[in-house]
């Protein structure tokens, strides 16, 4: 999460509706004439033979973060959708944008979409969302379901985040770790976004009436991570401690490291959160026989295997085949078909009327309810769904999972949906 916070505008500010007295006067005014006042709806002029252009971005051949996966799902979802008539009867049209993990490239992409005109961003990752909020909130245009790595995405009036993001996860897994583990040390990115970690698993830690955990900052894009791996083996103390890391793609390079090193000191478990370790990993790494057997993990959705990602899979089987960025064990894949079915709902809930960027915020503050198959709670932006955590006013859904690596899948550790809106109300 980002340490710098741009102000947060109020609730009321948010709930505000711009008029519609204009609109009704110039539609009686078109009414009382027989010709000449805009087109007959349902004809090619009334837009509705237009496309739906939105764009997704993702950080793409860089030196530490890439979510290639991210648009990749994007398309395949256009693609799915379009061979099935479209939605609601209108091609999707997808953009893409690389952001280059960098705040000059996040704006770059935000302002392409301003000059594309597009309805929304969806399903997008950077971690630099005071680059791209900003010019996105001038123009209008809400910022849909966002992978959640930055606090403004829980902070901005326009986004309409569908997890609970960093502060979901890292509450989470200090609630899961708590019970488990004697002493817990956590290695974190050294860089802005990780500055809000150590605080945020605390608090979950703190809830299970544990102590603090042992803060170890580590490079974002390092390559050798051996004394990290030797302050954390020596923090978490002897048997019964726990090691967990959220380095997000470095999180392998870390637990390398780990490895060849953990032979000089007191076995412990270890843990990560999702986006940091998914199936794929634990695959690529001997699964069973590999060093993530046994380890926890945190999530905001059902484990990878679970039948409710069935339709995605589908997509992707029929949509991205072949395509290896498209792997449906990501949780920037995840997100972003989530979040791209939050605007296939909210598109539909316009009954044939205009999509424009005006008319999806109006859908989405207006109490549109999505429901994603059990993959997530039913998803509401609504004033009375949003949770009471000063840090984070954008937050509804507040959900996240419990795992554990057990013969080689990540599996259930405990049923259902765990809710930490307590804890970050707390932590606020």
């Amino acid at each position: 999460m980002t340490g710098r916070r741009r102000p947060t505008p109020s609730r009321t500010s948010r709930n505000s509706r711009t008029s519609a007295l204009a609109a009704a006067a110039a539609a009686a005014a078109c009414l009382s004439l027989t010709a000449g006042c805009g087109v007959i709806p349902g004809t090619a002029e009334d837009g509705r033979d237009d496309p739906i252009t939105v764009m997704t971005w993702a950080p793409e051949k860089t030196k530490a973060t890439n979510k290639p996966g991210v648009p990749a799902m994007a398309q395949a979802f256009a693609r799915w959708v379009n061979a099935h008539g479209g939605i609601d009867g209108r091609e999707l049209k997808v953009l893409t944008c690389n952001d280059h993990n960098d705040p000059v490239g996040a704006a770059d992409c935000a302002r392409e979409a301003v000059d594309q005109d597009v309805a929304a961003v969806v399903g997008a990752y950077s971690q630099h969302g005071g680059s791209f909020l900003a010019p996105l909130e001038v123009a209008g245009i809400p910022y849909i379901g966002g992978y959640g790595v930055t606090d403004d995405e829980f902070s901005s009036p326009l986004s309409y985040p569908v997890n609970g993001g960093e502060p979901a996860l890292l509450a989470g897994n200090g609630r899961q770790l708590a019970d488990r583990c004697d002493r817990v040390a956590l290695v974190r990115p050294d860089t802005l976004a990780g500055d809000e970690l150590p605080k945020l698993l605390n608090s979950g830690l703190h809830d299970g009436h544990h102590k603090p955990v042992a803060d170890i900052r580590a490079p974002e894009d390092g390559t050798d991570l051996t004394p990290q791996a030797e302050q954390a083996l020596k923090h978490a103390g002897a048997k019964g401690g726990c090691v967990t890391a959220a380095l997000g793609a470095r999180t392998d390079t870390f637990y390398d490291s780990f490895r060849r090193t953990k032979a000089d000191y007191p076995p412990v478990r270890i843990s990560s959160v999702l986006g940091s370790v998914d199936q794929s990993l634990v695959d690529r790494t001997g699964g069973a026989s590999g060093p993530y057997e046994g380890a926890y993990v945190t999530g905001w959705y059902p484990a990878s295997g679970d039948p409710r990602w069935s339709q995605m899979r589908r997509v992707i089987r029929e949509q991205a085949f072949g395509d290896n960025r498209v792997d449906p064990a990501d949780a920037g894949v995840q997100t972003t078909w989530i979040a791209y079915t939050v605007l296939k709902r909210a598109v539909e809930s316009l009954d044939g009327g205009e999509v424009t960027a005006r008319t999806l915020r109006r859908a989405l503050d207006g109490g549109l309810r999505v429901e994603t198959g059990g993959l997530t709670p039913t998803l509401s932006w609504r004033f009375e769904d949003l949770i009471a955590a000063s840090e984070f006013p954008r937050l509804i859904n507040s959900g996240v999972t419990f795992q554990v690596v057990r013969d080689g899948r990540l599996v259930p550790a405990r049923k259902g949906f765990v809710d930490v809106e307590a804890t970050l109300e707390q932590s606020a």
